[in-house]
């Protein structure tokens, strides 16, 4: 993480079909439960497949994200791909539990994406900026 580390967010995505299974709802729903994110960024969050919305739902973790400030949208490809809602404006920071990091891949050429584990993209939805989550509490 680095020299990354400290840099503002305007966005966080957790999700999408790399790292949005059961297990990273879990991780994220736990780290934010009864906490709000920042609130300078949005959290958008768009779970791996109807099922794994179904079973996060059912316990719970899709409650707790929306309790905290997450944005929740349905199953399927979204802003990492830039044809959904979390399209970012010129000049946002993006980070992202997406699988690819390219220019552009969020619809957005002028925007910077970086990619993170989902405990990652929890913590620092709740700082506002780039977090390292080791040390965190």
């Amino acid at each position: 993480m680095g020299n990354v580390v400290g840099t503002k967010i305007d966005q966080v995505f957790f999700g999408s079909c790399t790292n949005g299974r059961l297990e990273d709802f879990q991780i994220v729903a736990g780290i934010l439960q009864g906490k709000k994110i920042h609130p300078s960024l949005r959290m958008i969050v768009i779970p791996a497949s109807s099922n794994v919305y179904l079973d996060a739902l059912k316990l719970g973790y899709i409650q707790t994200l929306a309790e905290a400030g997450a944005t929740i949208l349905n199953p399927g490809c979204g802003p990492c791909m830039g044809n959904h809602q979390g399209v970012p404006a010129s000049g946002e920071v993006v980070l992202s539990t997406s699988n690819r990091n390219f220019r552009g891949r969020f619809g957005n050429k002028e925007a910077d994406i970086y990619l993170c584990s989902p405990r990652t993209a929890a913590v620092s939805a709740l700082t506002g900026m780039i977090t390292d989550f080791r040390g965190v509490d």
